[in-house]
């Protein structure tokens, strides 16, 4: 069963400039045709949306996202403690809340699994259409092992169906079961460790890990499930190590330089910056529970992945988009398109946000534009996101989301001031 959205102004990554007063069909999961609205429309179906007044785009998409890590980072080291009914709450809110800030379509890399999916799919939990990674892999005493330098044992959360952070692997055999244990738990794709973090007890983002081998074994086990491998990875050696055993995709790339661009480029790579949490873990550092030793870490992080982006851009790397929000109420998550948009303006980091997110995730055949065929994802905005990119950063502005066709959320008749 079809109807119709009325749209006050369109704008998407197939869009040089925004279209307005344009109608949008709707059949069933699907948009239909899109056409100039009539000067003078005839009676529209009761079951059509007036979005006349608002700025509509497509469905966001947040291809780094830690919906599962939904406690602060400081109760890592306390996991034992956690209570399952907690942790869920936990999860489930945050769901909930990146329906909300307009993300449609979100790959989780490193905590969910499968059962997650489940969830939503079957109507039982609110949330966007999510891409799991299942338990990433890391190294001993790496970035994402949760390991500090005087614990003895490994007290990991492992909750299957709904939270593991990480599986600790050593060795290619070890990484390929590591690989098969995620995959078997429901990765759509595979996240690796491959550099130290910020946000690590024993490790740092200079520091290197696994090795090619290591690496490699994890790319075999992912191209005979007809997917690939992301790495976290903020050094240049690390990326040169992922490209060498045919990763296609990386996460922040802090420290990227120019040869690695381009070396980049040229095995097709695509690169996913994350400006959003280096800026909410100063904003929360106590909440977070985040040492002075984190801290100092974060200095000049910012001004490098935006120099990262910079050069990234120039050779021609694909840029997608991801917020790496941690803890609890991850809420505003497009805060990330308007950072990444004083780096390389709106229309760009809208770009990485949706069709070029789904371009990386192999998914743009159905998502990242408003086109006809594919699923009809969409978020009305109250203001100009092309004039003022901060309006999509306050959930209270996106005032519609739809979601396969369905309005998940509707405060069109809340006042921004209310």
């Amino acid at each position: 069963m079809g109807y119709t959205v009325r749209a006050g102004t369109l704008f998407d990554a197939t869009r040089d400039e925004p279209e307005r007063n344009v109608i949008i069909a709707v059949q069933g999961e699907r948009f239909g045709t899109i056409s100039p609205r009539p000067a003078h429309p005839g009676p529209g179906d009761d079951r059509d949306l007036d979005l006349s007044g608002y700025f509509v785009l497509p469905g966001l998409i947040d291809a780094h996202t830690h919906l599962g890590q939904a406690l602060p980072v400081a109760a890592i080291r306390d996991e034992g403690l956690l209570s399952v009914a907690g942790i869920a709450a936990g999860i489930f809110r945050n769901c909930g809340l990146c329906l909300d800030a307009g993300v449609t379509t979100a790959r989780d890399l490193a905590g969910l699994d499968g059962g997650i999916v489940q969830a939503v799919d079957a109507g039982l939990l609110r949330g966007p259409r999510i891409f799991p990674s299942g338990p990433a892999l890391a190294q001993t005493g790496g970035h994402g092992s949760g390991h500090t330098p005087y614990r003895m044992t490994d007290a990991a959360l492992c909750i299957p169906g709904l939270f593991q952070r990480a599986l600790v692997c050593d060795g290619a055999d070890s990484v390929r079961l590591a690989a098969r244990t995620a995959l078997r738990r429901g990765a759509t794709q595979l996240k690796v460790y491959g550099s130290g973090g910020v946000v690590s007890f024993a490790d740092g983002p200079g520091d290197v890990h696994f090795t090619v081998d290591e690496l490699r074994a994890a790319v075999e086990e992912a191209e005979a499930r007809d997917t690939y491998v992301t790495s976290h990875a903020h050094n240049v050696e690390a990326i040169r190590r992922g490209l060498a055993a045919g990763i296609r995709c990386f996460e922040h790339g802090t420290y990227l330089d120019e040869p690695a661009a381009q070396l980049m480029a040229r095995h097709g790579a695509a690169l996913v910056p994350t400006f959003m949490v280096v800026a909410v873990m100063r904003e929360r550092r106590d909440a977070w529970g985040l040492s002075a030793e984190v801290l100092d870490k974060l200095a000049g992080v910012g001004e490098a992945m935006a120099n990262a982006l910079r050069l990234a851009r120039a050779a021609g790397v694909r840029i997608g988009s991801g917020s790496d929000l941690l803890g609890a109420e991850q809420a505003g998550r497009a805060l990330e398109i308007e950072l990444k948009s004083r780096v390389i303006g709106f229309k760009e980091a809208l770009r990485a946000a949706t069709l070029g997110n789904a371009q990386i995730m192999g998914i743009d055949g159905d998502l990242g534009s408003v086109e006809p065929g594919k699923l009809a994802d969409l978020i009305a905005v109250d203001g100009d996101p092309l004039a003022d990119p901060a309006v999509l950063s306050d959930p209270d502005r996106v005032k519609l989301v739809m979601k396969a066709g369905q309005v998940v959320k509707d405060i069109r008749s809340r006042k921004f001031d209310d």
